[in-house]
């Protein structure tokens, strides 16, 4: 199983500039806030998150690419529509 800070370290790193916050509520559940360090403006808060499946560098890769998809996902980051 991965530490807390290992793991904001490595979303850190795959998600720049933005920061990270992970915290783990209940006994193996984590939540991840991905977030501007200066503004605080939040782009993606995931929760439910299974610590215990996070002990393989391919399993946190994984979580990067489904936290990069939600972030892509997000509505916020796209242009208003001209009309």
């Amino acid at each position: 199983m991965i530490s807390l800070a290992q793991l904001r370290l490595q979303l850190e790193r795959s998600f720049s500039p933005l920061a990270c916050e992970c915290t783990l509520t209940g006994e193996h559940s984590l939540t991840v806030k991905l977030y501007h360090p200066v503004s605080g403006q939040v782009d993606l808060v995931v929760s439910g998150l299974n610590i215990t499946t996070l002990g393989s560098p391919e399993a946190l890769q994984a979580l990067v690419e489904e936290l990069r998809y939600e972030l892509d996902s997000n509505t916020l980051h796209r242009p208003d529509p001209v009309c």
